[in-house]
């Protein structure tokens, strides 16, 4: 079965605009702000959403800038992920990830990662919408930022930040002047099709006072995975392209010195036409069939689309300053899941009449969120007091249809073989406050926490012969009270260097339950899990900021884990707790700028995740927690130089590792050999040139350069018990092979 629900299958706002340490090597910023740095210019940061140096945040962050995000045409997760030490990802399908931040991961189906879109929390908050595999892989086009707080983020941002927050930034409008940006692209992927780029900024200052910001993209990702007709399947090539297009309009209004207002809207659709896996031997995962392949009877597509609406508000009130954010937004998901091998063939088998059986799914989330927040300082004590109110409401509607072989034709065989639908809300309303005093010059204490208290409902309605008849659960409710809470001193060895140590809880809710059929009451809702972190850091720079590093350690107990757990009778998966966990590691990083134009970067990241108790899905005490490599390394070089003029040229790459990695538990397996199944380690080399003569600029890229291999997922050997795939194949996911692309652009 897939790790998601399945009815059958049961702000960090961080204002960096220069490197400086503490932040991990993953950020860019233009040639003249790095001079200002070196030149001792100091960095403002809003991590702990108030004004701060970064060396006062006494906590992990990473942030990849704008600039370095175009410079290495990283668009999505899978290409910047690699550099963020400590952030994993799991895929198979563009739109289908699901992020993880120090080890902290069981193949639930609540997300243990907060995704902000600027001030706008997306995603959902509860266990009924897929939220762990729906992160929102924005585009990165005209972002600021993209930052990554690692760590539980509960007394800032709430539930679902177990492990940490990513935050998307996009640039403000501004009233400067007018800016035109434009860039196409064209890209050809090894033994796959040529892909298409294009995008479009356009910044406009309509007075002193006001300015809009408008951007559209568009990416056409060429599919490399073939179909040959293994088992019975489809013969068609390259059936795994995507397409994802979309754009953002932002109007910054500043009617007075002290009001400001913004009003941002996002749209971003995805349209996967196959999962991006191949078929793979279940024991040694080596590719079968010589070739990228995986069999497909009837297209497995999924359409994503984003949905964001924000204003925000700040006014200064002389004594503090308040802050309201309202935010909209929807994400929607529809779906084809092809199950021909499985329980199509077994249809066969019973009936003697050859079929394709599908199962087509939608999902749609809904939510409306409210902050607000006042924030002061004083000599003595920084303070920030702020409310928070969510209402979501989700959906999940999934069918299993038989049809004739090679269309989409229902076959009436055997009457409703299965509809399931789970119509759910959850409501949130938190206070939070946090104060940081000051203990002298170079001593502080920072104290924050955070209270809340949510109501959960859901209602399922089953009907058909695979789930056991028509049926209406009813509805279910919950609600839960939470307090979570941090601590972090801070020391000062210098102005150019301190130590931290922090510690700190985060949680997830729990909630009503998807039951499978016959379940007993006492499966009706699963408890919140939680976990407590400590860290303790150093981050230190140069007098000249040409040198820069920082070294965090950490440890993190997670209690009452919740788990996808299966019901062996009936192969229906639901949501449940079990046992305990810990992760415990290191993460360090380091920029080094040795002359003009020159930016050498490295991280590495050692991560010790496994369980400490045993588990009712397969895992036992000692396993490693899924999807968490021991170590990550990444390297980054680039080199921007003068040619002649205004003409610049630069050229730069990088290089990231990942060792092996314990897949989803598998109780079988583990009978069978002693261990839980493994994704071997594998390493990406990227490179990436260009010119740039002032208006215009050309770039040329290559991504994954020696054609790597590597692994980011694995799918399920059997579905309702019967094989997945022909010849008993399991599926992987696989990053994208060599790519080479070549862009132009122009700036007015």
């Amino acid at each position: 079965m897939k790790n998601n629900v399945t009815l059958a299958s049961g702000s960090i706002i961080a204002m960096i605009a220069a490197l400086l340490p503490g932040t991990g090597f993953a950020q860019d910023v233009p040639q003249d702000e790095q001079r200002g740095t070196r030149s001792g210019e100091e960095i403002v940061v809003t991590a702990e959403k108030r004004e701060q140096t970064l060396l006062e945040v006494p906590q992990a962050v990473s942030v990849v800038g704008g600039e370095q995000l175009e410079e290495q045409h990283a668009d999505n997760f899978s290409d910047y992920v690699k550099l963020v030490p400590g952030l994993q990802m799991q895929q198979a399908r563009p739109g289908e990830t699901r992020l993880v931040i120090r080890g902290v991961n069981t193949g639930s189906v609540t997300s243990t990662v907060g995704i902000y879109m600027d001030e706008t929390p997306f995603g959902s908050s509860s266990g009924l919408v897929n939220g762990s595999i729906l992160a929102g892989d924005f585009d990165t086009f005209d972002l600021a930022r993209i930052e990554v707080l690692r760590g539980p983020q509960g007394t800032f941002y709430g539930a679902n930040s177990l492990s940490g927050v990513l935050k998307f930034v996009t640039n403000e409008p501004s009233t400067a002047g007018l800016e035109v940006r434009a860039r196409g692209g064209v890209e050809t992927t090894r033994h796959g099709e040529t892909g298409y780029l294009g995008n479009l900024v356009v910044n406009v200052p309509l007075s002193d006072a006001a300015a809009i910001r408008a951007s559209g993209f568009y990416h056409k990702y060429g599919g490399f995975i073939d179909s040959i007709g293994t088992g019975g399947s489809d013969v068609e090539k390259d059936i795994n392209d995507t397409e994802v297009y979309g754009g953002r309009a932002s109007l910054l209004l500043m009617p007075s010195d002290t009001f400001d207002v913004r009003l941002t809207a996002v749209m971003q659709n995805v349209n996967a036409h196959a999962p991006s896996s191949v078929e793979a031997d279940p024991d040694t995962l080596d590719i079968l069939y010589g070739n990228l392949t995986q069999s497909q009877f009837v297209p497995e597509f999924s359409k994503m689309r984003y949905r964001v609406y924000n204003a925000t508000g700040t006014l200064d009130l002389g004594f503090g300053e308040l802050t309201s954010s309202t935010s909209y937004s929807t994400q929607k998901q529809q779906l084809r899941n092809d199950y021909t091998p499985s329980l199509g063939f077994y249809i066969e088998f019973l009936t003697g009449i050859p079929n394709d059986f599908v199962s087509p799914q939608r999902t749609n989330l809904e939510k409306f969120t409210q902050e607000v927040r006042l924030a002061g300082e004083s000599s003595s004590v920084d303070w920030l007091v702020g409310a928070y109110y969510s209402n979501e409401d989700g959906l999940i509607e999934q069918n299993f249809d038989i049809l004739e072989p090679g269309t989409l034709t229902p076959i009436p065989l055997l009457g409703l073989i299965g509809f399931a639908s789970i119509d759910s809300g959850y409501k949130e309303l938190a206070g939070f406050a946090n104060v940081t005093v000051h203990l002298g010059d170079r001593f502080e204490v920072g104290l924050g926490g955070r209270y809340s208290h949510n109501k959960q409902t859901v209602h399922q309605v089953q009907d058909g012969l695979l789930v056991g008849g028509a049926a209406d659960l009813g509805i279910t409710k919950s609600d839960e009270n939470v307090f979570t809470w941090s601590i972090a001193p801070r020391f000062e060895l210098s102005d150019n260097a301190s130590l931290y140590v922090r510690v700190a809880n985060g949680f997830r809710p729990g909630g009503p339950n998807i039951l499978p059929p016959g379940a007993p009451d006492a499966f009706r809702s699963y408890d919140s899990d939680s976990v407590v972190s400590y860290e303790a850091g150093i981050k230190a720079q140069s007098g000249d900021g040409m040198f820069s590093a920082d070294l965090a350690v950490f440890h993190i107990d997670w209690d009452d884990i919740q788990l996808l757990v299966s019901d062996a009778a009936t192969g229906f998966n639901f949501n449940g707790n079990g046992g305990k966990a810990k992760s415990e590691g290191v993460e360090a990083s380091a920029t080094f700028l040795p002359v003009t134009g020159l930016r050498l970067a490295a991280n590495a990241a050692y991560t010790n995740a496994k369980l400490t108790q045993d588990t009712q899905i397969g895992g036992l005490d000692g396993d490693p927690l899924p999807y968490s490599p021991k170590f990550s390394t990444a390297l980054v070089a680039d080199y921007t130089f003068s040619l002649s003029g205004d003409t610049e040229a630069h050229i730069g790459g990088s290089f990231s590792h990942l060792s092996k990695r314990t897949t989803e538990y598998d109780e079988a397996y583990r009978i069978a050999t002693g261990s839980q199944r493994q994704l071997p380690g594998y390493e990406v080399v990227d490179l990436t040139a260009g010119v740039d003569f002032g208006q215009v600029n050309l770039d040329v890229y290559v991504k994954n350069l020696a054609g790597s291999t590597g692994r980011t997922s694995i799918g399920p050997l059997t579905t309702f018990g019967l094989p997945t795939n022909p010849n008993g194949a399991i599926t992987t996911g696989i990053v994208r092979p060599r790519t080479v692309g070549v862009t132009l652009g122009v700036e007015l």
